[in-house]
């Protein structure tokens, strides 16, 4: 039965009720839209790995799953400057994806040979801004031997948070994580175990250091340029973090790791203002970054003049007095986050759920249609190639999100569906995943689109595949389908059903007839046989 009732319109904004009414219409979806599909399972005879693709360098981290930990095994660092290759045409030129793919043949020595499933490698700022980043993503996985994600500003503060918060050992409850990287900076405000409220700035250690410090000259002017057109980047979000309440504040990553290495025989324990001041200080006495050699080392020595820009102007806008580090950061985020996959406890999966209880998707027809796609599936993913099991997630959570968009309007709901499931934050989600599933359910009704990008071949195919359910299930009643037979042919599929039934399911027969005329301009055709039970 539909839920209208029972949730929030949030596209209505009665925002007081709208997330406690959410939160207790998740927990009863995690009932009701348990997957039933089998999940992979943690092996102790082999290592996980996560590979972070940043803009600076990347950083590969290697662990067991042990009970309750992480046992690390090994770490790798390749420093590649990846953004600093950004033309200003907004593409990566001929010399930076040549460094950074020798980097990663090096790391492919590492990881080509763990399952697929083991590992994951994202692409953070510098690949998300690449207008030619398909080409690099293309090497880069022959190189791996593994799929490489890119992933949104937002996910990547979300996993920042998990790692950060997985290698601290405070009790605080209210934390803000700032991680000041290559390309982006991101802020994380969390409740214990939980980001609440995450922002990723564009700007980062070499976009700045690339703008004020290009010839390696420090000068009191060039700083103070550098820290007010860091604090242009901080206000739009200045005053959302500064009416924050927060036990801690932590830092992660290279620009704060190398300042706190810097100050502490004078401070120790943490950063404040006061310290960085005095480093500021220091660097505009020695006058060039080639003279900070010692302080800090070779490899961040040329970017760090700006990260400390950054950094000071973090402190003075968010009105903060002192920083703890961490050295968690998204690397260890990621591996957390693939050893939940592995245990069922796959972020994505909440995603989804928190999407139908949002948008109020009637879960009943939601379930039909889901049980309906991968049953057909089941009957042709040998001869499409289809067996990974990433395939039928993907449509699964298609079929259950398909009418997502009638929160919005009946009238062209599947691409409103797409559009929201293509520009919401998606916990979870990579760039093309997420991309997919929007592709997946924009197609999934009336005319075949012509005007969508189509990431590859498996998705032509679970389209239709949801097309078929979406006509099957039309009734929007638990009336048992007849026995439903679907094969591969050269042109397409034949699906076949029972000759009795179709004719007292003649509308039925009348949408299968439209949808195959619908597919006449998709890759592949649809043809309709009446059988004997």
């Amino acid at each position: 039965m539909p839920y209208a009732n029972k949730s929030v319109r949030v596209l209505g904004f009665q925002q007081d009720d709208a997330k406690s009414t959410t939160a207790a219409r998740v927990h009863e979806l995690k009932e009701e839209l348990q997957p039933d599909l089998p999940y992979l399972i943690s092996d102790p005879d082999q290592p996980y790995a996560a590979l972070d693709l940043g803009s600076n360098s990347f950083h590969l981290l290697v662990a067991w799953d042990r009970p309750g930990r992480l046992q690390v095994i090994d770490r790798h660092r390749e420093v590649v400057r990846l953004a600093s290759g950004l033309e200003q045409t907004g593409r990566l030129n001929r010399k930076s994806m040549v460094v950074a793919l020798r980097a990663l043949e090096r790391i492919g020595q590492r990881i080509r040979s763990l399952p697929r499933h083991n590992v994951r490698v994202v692409g953070t700022n510098a690949l998300r801004t690449a207008g030619n980043r398909d080409e690099f993503i293309n090497a880069a996985e022959k190189l791996l031997g593994q799929q490489v994600e890119v992933i949104s500003g937002r996910e990547e503060a979300r996993l920042i948070y998990l790692g950060a918060l997985r290698s601290l050992e405070d009790d605080a409850d209210r934390r803000l994580v700032i991680d000041i990287g290559g390309g982006s900076t991101e802020i994380i405000f969390g409740h214990e175990h939980h980001p609440r409220i995450m922002e990723s700035l564009r700007m980062g250690c070499i976009s700045m250091a690339d703008r004020w410090f290009a010839d390696g000259k420090i000068t009191e002017k060039r700083m103070q340029r550098a820290t007010t057109n860091a604090h242009q980047e901080i206000e739009v979000v200045e005053q959302t973090f500064r009416s924050l309440q927060c036990d801690i504040t932590v830092g992660t990553s290279g620009t704060i790791l190398a300042t706190q290495n810097a100050i502490s025989e004078t401070s120790p324990l943490s950063i404040t203002r006061d310290a960085i001041d005095k480093l500021e200080s220091l660097l505009i006495k020695r006058g060039h970054v080639d003279e900070i050699l010692g302080l800090i080392n070779k490899d961040r020595a040329p970017l760090f003049p700006g990260g400390l820009a950054i950094l000071k102007a973090l402190f003075s806008s968010l009105e903060l007095s002192s920083m703890q580090v961490s050295n968690g950061a998204l690397r260890e985020g990621l591996l957390h986050d693939l050893l939940g996959r592995v245990h069922n406890r796959d972020i994505r999966e909440t995603t989804v759920q928190d999407l139908i209880a949002r948008f109020n998707v009637e879960v009943a027809h939601a379930q039909r249609v889901s049980s309906t796609a991968l049953y057909l599936l089941n009957q042709v993913a040998t001869d499409w190639s289809l067996e990974n099991s990433d395939n039928s997630t993907l449509l699964r959570w298609g079929a259950v999100l398909h009418e997502v968009g009638m929160d919005v309007s009946h009238s062209s709901y599947h691409k409103h569906g797409g559009y929201l499931l293509e520009n919401l934050d998606m916990s979870g989600f990579s760039l093309r995943d997420q991309f997919m599933l929007a592709s997946l359910v924009r197609g999934h009704r009336r005319s075949y689109p012509s005007d969508i990008s189509w990431e590859n071949d498996a998705i032509h195919k679970l389209t239709i595949l949801l097309r078929l359910a979406v006509v099957l299930r039309r009734s929007r009643t638990d009336e048992p389908l007849p026995e439903c037979s679907l094969r591969v042919i050269d042109s397409g599929l034949e699906m076949g059903l029972d000759r009795k039934w179709l004719k007292k399911h003649r509308l039925t027969l009348l949408d299968l007839e439209q949808e195959s005329a619908f597919l006449e301009s998709a890759p592949y055709q649809l043809s309709i046989k009446s059988q004997n039970s």
